[in-house]
């Protein structure tokens, strides 16, 4: 079993990678700002205070994982998405104040950077709303960000095209840059799935420096 240091673990994604972790034995540390927002117990978890934009506060935390797994910004709210490159680049520092010892990271990606079958990427469909728009292109900056760093091991994971809340079936298709559909035409994994993959990803890293995808 793993140790993860979690963060993002109140959100919508992060909550079900939480569900997910316990579920599998592994051992949580999830770090908040306010604790009062996770009220969650288990043996298996800690709920830590924390920032993580703040590289010292990573690099406490992340000491001793094997694992940090970052669920931050997105979908939880306007305003979040601005949280998405400046907390990579935080992981980043903190991580690398650990050296030889830094545990892998783990991050939840965007679809927005994917392509599509026209050869364009998902940002491209006409009509998608500005703040939709606003969270892709800040995922999308976060993951040029990681394609540098070559010194730590990273692995970043974008959804299907929507991903929202609902059955955990334990299935789902894997790919790297190319958005997968499914054979109803439709882009999608539930958070549930998505948690799937990620922990499957904690157990057996096949991704190692770069990001993959998951869907139905």
């Amino acid at each position: 079993m793993s140790t993860i240091t979690l963060y993002g673990a109140t959100g919508t994604i992060g909550s079900r990678v939480l569900d997910e972790a316990l579920r599998r034995g592994h051992t949580v540390t999830a770090v908040v700002r306010d604790p009062a927002k996770l009220t969650r117990t288990h043996p298996a978890l800690t709920v830590a205070v924390g920032d993580v934009l703040d590289p010292a506060s990573v690099a406490e935390h992340a000491k001793g994982a094997d694992v940090v797994v970052s669920a931050v910004g997105g979908g939880d709210g306007p305003g979040h998405q601005a949280l998405i490159a400046p907390s990579f680049e935080s992981l980043v520092a903190g991580l690398r104040t650990l050296g030889a010892d830094a545990p892998r990271l783990l991050t939840v990606g965007g679809a927005g950077s994917l392509r599509t079958p026209d050869g364009k990427q998902v940002w491209d469909t006409p009509g998608l709303p500005e703040f939709l728009l606003q969270i892709m292109h800040a995922h999308g900056d976060a993951l040029d960000f990681l394609r540098t760093v070559t010194d730590l091991r990273w692995t970043n994971l974008s959804p299907a095209g929507t991903i929202a809340p609902g059955e955990r079936t334990g299935a789902y298709r894997t790919g790297l840059e190319d958005l997968l559909i499914g054979a109803d035409g439709e882009s999608r994994i539930s958070t549930e799935d998505y948690a799937v993959a990620l922990l499957d990803e904690v157990e057996e890293p096949k991704h190692l420096g770069e990001r993959f995808t998951v869907a139905y």
